[in-house]
């Protein structure tokens, strides 16, 4: 916990100080634990990942990554390609590797990690184009890599590439089919079978979503899409219990990265990577000054995306945990200088996550992507009231947001629906029809089945567009556009 702390006061992602604690606690270090199993690492590791896919999937907004669906694809598929191909290149030419290894690590960096990129632009209000395509293409690009470096670290040469095409294709095809067919009949299942605790819908959502992993690997498709597509499903279905169970995925989530990241620093010998910090710093020169800025440009030119987008998109690229993991592929398959690898994947790693990752918040400023001139969106929660046949609605009103000095009557929410108590500065009390609401405030709002959506929608309209709210569209905007 102290050290989630720290990482979010010092703009890091948690990535480096969990490593941190592993080295600390390894041979090397304090601890002198000695740890060498690849095997373990890969199998808890893609455990781990099982899980940070999930959450990431629960946490997914549809309409946030709908408008940006196709970017995000393309960016995990050509850009994928784009970025093996130059930095396998760079690793070949400028550091004098095989042709097999600069593939296998070419392929191993070209994943971007979630968890490690919204760490750090949690706290700025970007666009929803750019935050929904970063988070939809971390979640995507998994699987084509996966395929990619199993492929490169198998004995014997790698096929044509038309046919190691076809393979990816079909891969991520059954993944995709076997994750949405999961996701929606375990939706539809927890809506109609009413389990006897609570507590037990967390547990059964978590397990839906690994159920999804293990059918696409079984079917030997990509079980990364399909868990993150079936949590994405699970996330979106307005299950009961939802705030229970989004917490719940969340500390899962946490708990998974802190023993992989952890793990990893107790399985790299420290006094073994001097001799792989030159060639790490250049192929991740590579990677980040080139094959990460093409791959983004040529992925998105369909699209007509702003070059700030495209330029904050291309220094986003941030590495976690995934690549160091599947650095151990080549290690298991027994591939030559595999260590070797793995070390420079891990310094790479390192490296650039502490020149990107504080740098991050700085480059959005400069760009103007990180200040946002319209109104803050309301922070609503909904927990159902399954006997009473309603929802009760958490309404927290953040600062900039314009349902600042509208009186409770003013709200006009629909006949079912009524703002109950409203805590301010630590005190709750029950509103009158005449109470102004200010920044700060959390209401509690309930609301009957029927008309749930709309309140909210009301609410959400109001947070945008104040007092006039009914001259404007349900997002707060007018019908000509105007604000």
């Amino acid at each position: 916990m102290a050290a989630v702390r720290i990482s979010s006061r010092s703009g890091l992602p948690s990535l480096l100080v969990y490593l941190g604690i592993g080295i600390v606690m390894g041979q090397d270090g304090l601890g002198h634990i000695r740890f060498d199993s690849a095997e373990m690492t890969q199998v808890i590791g893609y455990a781990a990942l099982v899980v940070i896919l999930a959450e990431g999937g629960l946490g997914t907004k549809w309409k946030e990554i709908k408008p940006v669906l196709p970017a995000a694809s393309l960016l995990a598929l050509v850009g994928v390609a784009v970025s093996v191909g130059i930095t396998a290149a760079g690793a070949h030419y400028l550091v004098g590797l095989e042709w097999r290894q600069a593939l296998i690590i070419g392929a191993v960096v070209s994943s971007t990690d979630a968890a490690a990129v919204f760490s750090v632009l949690r706290r700025i209000p970007l666009p929803a184009r750019v935050t929904g395509t970063l988070e939809a293409e971390s979640g995507f690009n998994d699987a084509p890599v996966v395929i990619l470096v199993v492929a490169f670290s198998t004995a014997g040469p790698v096929e044509h590439w038309y046919v190691l095409v076809g393979e990816i294709a079909l891969e991520l095809a059954i993944g995709a089919a076997l994750g949405i067919a999961v996701g929606w009949l375990g939706a539809w299942g927890l809506r109609h079978v009413a389990l006897p605790a609570s507590g037990l819908y967390p547990i059964a959502v978590m397990a839906i979503a690994v159920t999804a992993y293990a059918a696409g690997a079984l079917a030997h498709g990509s079980g990364f899409l399909a868990v993150y597509l079936a949590a994405m499903l699970l996330g979106n279905a307005k299950l009961p219990h939802w705030p229970a169970t989004r917490g719940f995925a969340e500390g899962l989530g946490w708990i998974a990265q802190i023993g992989m990241f952890v793990l990893l620093g107790l399985l790299v010998t420290p006094h073994d990577l001097i001799d792989d910090v030159l060639p790490a710093v250049v192929i991740g020169l590579v990677l980040t000054m080139v094959a990460r800025p093409l791959s983004v440009l040529l992925s998105l030119l369909p699209f007509r995306v702003p070059w700030p987008e495209q330029v904050l998109m291309s220094w986003a690229g941030l590495r976690g945990a995934v690549p160091i993991i599947l650095a151990t592929i080549p290690m298991v398959n027994g591939v030559a200088d595999s260590e070797r690898i793995f070390n420079i994947v891990f310094v790479l790693v390192v490296v650039y996550t502490v020149v990107q990752g504080p740098t991050l918040p700085w480059l959005a400023r400069k760009l103007r992507l990180g200040e946002s001139d319209g109104p803050a969106d309301l922070g609503i929660e909904s927990a159902p009231l399954e006997r009473l046949r309603g929802h009760l609605l958490s309404v927290a009103i953040p600062e900039g947001s314009r349902m600042h000095g509208v009186e409770v009557a003013e709200l006009r929410l629909p006949a079912g629906s009524a703002v109950t108590l409203v805590v301010r500065e630590g005190k709750s009390f029950v509103p009158l029809p005449t109470t102004v609401l200010r920044r700060g405030d959390e209401l509690l709002v309930v609301a009957t089945d029927p008309v749930r959506e709309a309140a909210e929608r009301r609410l959400r309209a109001v947070g945008r567009g104040g007092k006039l709210a009914d001259w404007l569209g349900a997002n707060g905007a007018s019908a000509n556009g105007a604000h």
